[in-house]
Formats: C-alpha cells, sequence, structure tokens
C-alpha cells in the first residue's frame, strides 16, 4: 500500500501526539546514545515534530524525514516495521536504524518512528546504561498468567512481612493485605478471594482492612 501525504485530521494529529511518550520511553530506556524520531508525513519539509537525543545526528524538531525513512516507508507495503538497516549520519557515525510506521483509524501511514543507534560510541558508555545500580530494586514477577501474578505476589509479600521483626505478629496479616494494597494487586478480579484464601481469613476482614486502609489515605 502506498503512503498519501494528504493534510492530516484533528484526530490523525491526536494520534500522533500520542507517541511523545513512546519516544521518551524508549530514549530513556536505551539511552543518550540512541535517537529517536517522531515524523509526520504532513509536511515532509519539516517533519520532524518530536525528537529525543538529536544530539546522536545534529537534528531538531523541524528538521525534514530522511530519504532512507522515504525509502523504507514505500517498502512497507502491509508491514509496519522496516528490517533493521545501516546508515551514516553527520561526521561519519555508523548508525543502526529501524523504521516504523503509524497508522490511522483508515490504515493510512501517517507518520513514522525512526529509531537511530549510534554504533560509534565507545562500548563501555553504551553498556553502562545497562547496569543497574547497585540500591536499585530488580525484582519483578514476570508471570504467565494474572493468576500467576496474583499468586507469586502474595507469596512474595509474606515472605517480606514475615521476616520482619517490626510488624507485630497479630498485625501480620493486616500488614500483608496493606502491602498488597499498595503493590496494586487489589485492581486485578479475584484478588481478594486468593488473598482470603491464603491467609486463612474471611473475605469480609480483607475488605474491612482495604476500607480502613482508603480511610488512612484519605
Amino acid at each position: 500500500m502506498s503512503a498519501t501525504f494528504n493534510p492530516l485530521s484533528d484526530e490523525d494529529h491526536a494520534i500522533l501526539a500520542s507517541y511523545f511518550p513512546v519516544v521518551d520511553g524508549i530514549a530513556a530506556l536505551i539511552g543518550e546514545h540512541c535517537e529517536i524520531v517522531l515524523h509526520s508525513l504532513e509536511f515532509l519539509e519539516h517533519s520532524a515534530i518530536y525528537i529525543v537525543n538529536g544530539h546522536n545526528t545534529d537534528r531538531k524538531i523541524g528538521s525534514p524525514i530522511t530519504d532512507r525513512a522515504l525509502w523504507s516507508l514505500h517498502h512497507m507495503q502491509t508491514d509496519s516495521v522496516s528490517k533493521p538497516y545501516f546508515t551514516r549520519a553527520k561526521g561519519g557515525v555508523l548508525m543502526k536504524s529501524i523504521t516504523i510506521a503509524i497508522r490511522n483509524g483508515k490504515q493510512h501511514v501517517i507518520g513514522l518512528i525512526c529509531i537511530n543507534l549510534n554504533l560509534d560510541v565507545p562500548v563501555s558508555q553504551f553498556l553502562s546504561t545497562f547496569i543497574a545500580p547497585q540500591e536499585s530494586d530488580t525484582s519483578v514477577n514476570f508471570a504467565s498468567s494474572v493468576e500467576d501474578l496474583v499468586a507469586q505476589t502474595i507469596e512474595s509479600t509474606i515472605d517480606e512481612i514475615q521476616n520482619d521483626r517490626n510488624v507485630a505478629n497479630n498485625n501480620k496479616n493486616r500488614q500483608i493485605v496493606t502491602t498488597l494494597f499498595e503493590k496494586g494487586i487489589f485492581d486485578i478480579k479475584d484478588a481478594i478471594n486468593q488473598v482470603a484464601e491464603r491467609l486463612d481469613i474471611s473475605r469480609h476482614t480483607v475488605y474491612l482492612y482495604i476500607r480502613q486502609i482508603k480511610q488512612d489515605n484519605e
């Protein structure tokens, strides 16, 4: 399907604007040596409407679309992601790039996200982005189902509270429910039932603890 470069509707502009946090998120994850550019196909001569880490290619908002991005667009057909490709930016900087099409409700391509990784950066600088600080909490439940997520979170929370000597034995169940509430686990359907069953208390008691927590937070 060939892309058309017509004036965009308000809905199209809203769709493109919704990708601003995506650009920020990718940049935050990969680091300053990865440039992410959001292009609007409304005006190709200044298509870049949002850019993070533009220092890698010396570009800024209002920069034009690249010839390679246009080539990728016209070769995507029904696919929305190009194959990775290598380019040279200004100054001969080697970049590994990929282009992602953004479509509206009619499946027309209205914009592009171009992700450009600077390969000329020293490896030590690049890898430093992926080294976790010693004080960071790296525990995450990568559950295969919602039920597993709830179960794993309950078990880890029970272990955490049971090993906390600052929590009195007669207050541990309430503290477990409080901690689970803070983790947002009760936003998941049927989590209250699982918690009540695991702690061997009634659903009414869990509801009571939650009401008290909400009252304390008001």
